[in-house]
């Protein structure tokens, strides 16, 4: 939404920049603004330098409550070890876009700024600038601090996601979804171009996001994207759009010690000769969205999927890429490298009117491809436990500025020889939130 300035604003706005002027341009200044045609003239320049300023925002308070006092969970965090229930500001953010154009009313400057408040604190979220091709309108560049051009729902905001929150596979291999570096894209932006529907990206990232504070190796992740979008089919009564992703990282390894699944166990390699070396993380993802638009009362529907495997590098507890370098004990952590798989599958389908939303998610991860079932045991941590989560809720969109959702997760573990996972451990959770943006 715009801000609107008014006339008065930018009439103070004026007069205080006048008082901040030096003696020697006061009388100028003064002389300026007592000339109609000059002060009209500066108004309408103001006018439209900040009406290409952006503010938008949106806050989530919520209500949670889950089976099992302590219960760690993808649904917004760990509960504490006394809680079964708690109310919580999930996401607090505001956002500041400003567009230059140039003469001809294309784009060549973007810039945002955004950040997150909650009661846990103050984060930064984008922080980036884009500079548009002018003459043919057909490539940007960006720079900063903004998300990975990798999949679907990494990319999808969480001011108009369905569900509470991205899948467990999403969170744990691109937390926090941003990162550092730089990135190249192919976007026609012309009116009627044939290739319009097509979006390609590329770019190099620091790898560990905003997990760590900085680059702790000279190693960067080479990400791609090719994304087809709004490809209408079916005699032009349903929209396709579909994309594929790659992302060729990894990090330096600062100890010998790397295990890699051999068969149904980890195998240790401690080489000095891996000290230096790039631990892999290699990702290959496809995703797909088919939508059926709202040519009748309550008939819109929408189906979407993602699959992503490959390879991850964490270390014996956890499969999140690390932030800084990994310790254990004042030494350097080894390294587990695991070959994983994941994916969701969402169905939505309004009911009535378009405020009215029912939603089906199914997604699962499993960080451990080589071991299943009983098998997992000595020698395996939580790391390796697949999930599967099923979830069904409910969206009303009460008006542009207000939505409120419930939505019920059943989650779903296998059943290992690991303590407290030997049966399905109780971790359900129902989420009830209210979201106000503009």
């Amino acid at each position: 939404m715009s801000i609107k300035i008014s006339r008065t604003s930018l009439l103070v706005g004026v007069i205080l920049f006048c008082c901040m002027t030096t003696v020697s341009h006061a009388q100028f200044i003064t002389d300026d603004l007592t000339d109609t045609t000059k002060y009209q003239q500066a108004m309408i320049g103001l006018y439209q330098k900040f009406n290409r300023l952006r503010f938008t925002g949106y806050i989530q308070p919520q209500f949670q409550t889950i089976q099992t006092k302590g219960a760690a969970n993808f649904s917004g965090g760990d509960f504490q070890a006394g809680a079964t229930n708690r109310f919580m500001l999930r996401r607090g953010r505001l956002r500041l876009d400003y567009t230059h154009l140039n003469k001809a009313g294309n784009r060549s400057v973007f810039f945002v700024f955004q950040f997150d408040g909650t009661e846990r604190g103050v984060f930064i979220r984008d922080f980036f600038g884009r500079f548009f091709d002018t003459r043919w309108n057909l490539f940007n560049i960006t720079t900063g601090m903004f998300p990975r051009p990798f999949g679907f729902e990494v990319n999808l905001g969480s001011a108009d996601r369905e569900s509470p929150e991205r899948g467990r596979m999403s969170q744990i291999l691109m937390r926090t979804e941003r990162d550092l570096g730089f990135m190249a894209s192919f976007e026609p932006l012309a009116s009627g171009h044939p290739l319009s529907w097509l979006k390609i990206d590329i770019g190099l990232f620091n790898g560990q996001g905003l997990a760590g504070t900085a680059d702790f190796d000279s190693h960067k992740d080479l990400i791609a994207r090719i994304n087809a979008r709004s490809l209408q089919i079916f005699k032009k009564r349903a929209i396709l759009s579909f994309g594929a992703s790659v992302l060729y990282g990894g990090m330096e390894q600062f100890t010998s010690q790397r295990y890699t699944m051999k068969g149904e166990q980890f195998q240790r390699d401690s080489s000095t000769k891996n000290i230096g070396t790039i631990a892999p993380r290699h990702y290959y993802g496809f995703d797909a969205q088919l939508k059926f638009p709202l040519r009748k009362k309550g008939m819109a529907t929408e189906f979407r999927a993602e699959y992503i495997s490959g390879q991850q590098t964490g270390t014996q507890n956890t499969t999140e890429t690390p932030g800084s370098i990994p310790t254990a004990n004042g030494t350097f952590a080894s390294l587990y490298v695991r070959p994983f798989s994941g994916g969701y599958f969402y169905f939505l389908q309004h009911i009535g009117s378009p405020k009215h939303q029912l939603g089906f998610k199914y997604d699962y991860y499993d960080p451990n491809r080589g071991i299943a079932g009983s098998k997992l045991s000595t020698g395996f941590t939580t790391a390796d436990l697949r999930f599967d989560t099923f979830s069904i809720g409910y969206n009303y969109y009460i008006n542009e500025n207000l939505r409120w959702l419930i939505w019920y997760d059943i989650i779903r573990n296998e059943k290992s020889g690991l303590k407290n996972y030997e049966n399905d451990f109780k971790d359900n959770v129902l989420t009830c939130r209210m979201q106000y943006r503009f």
